[in-house]
């Protein structure tokens, strides 16, 4: 992650458990526009670089 934030971290930030937030991460569970915002003011980045991270991965 961008931040290098753990995974119970983000979870507990976005008031979720640790294994939502994992299959948000592993794409097993859509991402929502309203938790992907969530997740841009958490990590405190521009939006532009969340999505570049999220095309150099293969889908």
């Amino acid at each position: 992650m961008i931040k290098g934030y753990s995974q119970e971290y983000m979870a507990f930030r976005l008031n979720i458990s640790q294994n939502a937030y994992s299959k948000l991460e592993r794409g097993e569970t859509e991402l929502t526009v309203r938790r992907f915002y969530e997740i841009i003011e958490i990590l405190e980045v521009p939006m532009n670089s969340l999505l570049t991270e999220y095309r150099s991965f293969d889908l």
